[in-house]
């Protein structure tokens, strides 16, 4: 057993030596490494063993890989798609997020199977769908593969992924849009409130997870989704600990990535997931909608006519008291409804004082979400709500 535990101690420290040191590795095997290879790639008996042995993205998780029947490296990709693909070089990115949301350590030389999609990530990355299965980059830790246009100057270079195939089963080529959940019935809950925002970073997905905290102690049933994004599971994983079910996001619609989407895609998505969790019988739906509002896509969505037919009101998260002021006032020139102010800018009594001397809305902290009084208080219609059972 002695070796076995020293082995493992071995790869502990460098693990937390790589982390620290926080370096870019190149793929460059030892000819004990390729050695181990050649015996490894004698285990692949076909494309179906070979995906099955790469580690998996959380944008995948819908889709049952047991049917793979060959990867084909001669057509061009489509956002969506599913591409096996090696770890060239590490960057940014040096972990993939299972579909159980364990963040899996990368290596060079690891193959992955993830999905092609575009980001807007202004704090990160700006990427597109490349137009083959040349080298591109890991663009989100969640699983998606796309070819970087530009990055923030905080940001390091991207994780170099090098395509080898795309997967392929009796159907054609697998995209995620054909794992989707079925059509929903078109329903909503007594109360949906929508949570948006100036900019990524604003404390969104933080807001939303305290209302909900706030919503079931009032006793009530809660359902949550993130309708617009980059398909990673850290939001759902925080909405399902505030205690809200059924939790979907943009993956349970086929999609994943939102960027880059025609406003009908996006409609789409919002009526698909909200007949979903309103069928689950809850009492209210928080939705959270991703990025800022210039975003493109959460622009068109939060001013479509499906968007206001579907949420009752708005939360805003805001950095900092200009940005909610400014994003306040633009919701309100497009008649949505806004019940208060959340967020970032909160944390700082000062900014928040700022903010509440400019807005005829209620600035509250995260901390105040979470109780019951302060729900009420903001949606009235919940005092004609009966409450369910005592919160489990």
């Amino acid at each position: 057993m002695a070796p076995v535990y020293c082995w493992t101690f071995w790869s502990l420290g460098l693990e937390e030596r790589v982390m620290l040191s926080d370096p870019i590795l190149e793929e460059s095997p030892s000819p004990a490494q390729q050695a181990e290879q050649k015996v490894l790639s004698g285990l692949y008996r076909g494309p179906i063993d070979r995906v099955r042995l790469a580690k998996s993205g959380y944008s995948v998780r819908r889709v049952d890989l047991s049917d793979v029947s060959e990867v084909v490296a001669d057509v061009r990709p489509k956002a969506g798609d599913l591409v096996l693909a090696r770890v060239k070089r590490l960057g940014q990115h040096q972990h993939l997020e299972f579909v159980n949301g364990r963040r899996s350590r990368l290596w060079p030389g690891d193959e992955i199977v993830v999905a092609f999609g575009a980001r807007y990530a202004p704090d990160q990355y700006e990427a597109v769908v490349p137009d083959d299965l040349s080298p591109c980059q890991l663009v989100a830790g969640g699983g998606i593969a796309g070819r970087v246009v530009s990055r923030h100057a905080n940001i390091k270079p991207a994780t170099d992924v090098e395509p080898l195939g795309l997967l392929v089963n009796a159907q054609g080529v697998i995209n995620v849009r054909g794992a989707a959940l079925g059509p929903s019935p078109p329903v909503r809950p007594p109360l949906v409130v929508a949570v948006v925002g100036s900019s990524m970073n604003a404390g969104k997905t933080t807001t939303a997870a305290h209302l909900i905290v706030g919503l079931r102690r009032r006793r009530l049933r809660v359902g949550a989704a993130k309708v617009t994004g980059t398909g990673a599971g850290g939001d759902r994983w925080l909405l399902t600990d505030a205690g809200a079910r059924p939790v979907l996001d943009f993956t349970d619609s086929g999609f994943a990535s939102t960027a880059g989407l025609p406003l009908e895609a996006l409609e789409h998505i919002l009526t698909h997931l909200t007949g979903h969790i309103a069928s689950a019988g809850v009492d209210c739906l928080v939705l959270e909608v991703a990025d800022g509002l210039l975003q493109r896509e959460t622009a068109a969505l939060v001013q479509s006519h499906r968007f206001r037919k579907t949420v009752d009101t708005a939360l805003f998260a805001a950095p900092d008291a200009m940005s909610a002021i400014a994003g306040v006032d633009w919701l309100r020139r497009r008649n949505l409804a806004v019940a208060a102010v959340s967020g970032m800018v909160t944390a700082s009594p000062l900014a928040r004082q700022e903010a509440a001397s400019e807005l005829g809305v209620p600035v509250v902290t995260i901390d105040e979400l979470a109780t019951e009084k302060v729900v009420c208080d903001l949606f009235p219609v919940l005092h004609r709500l009966p409450a369910g059972g005592a919160v489990a």
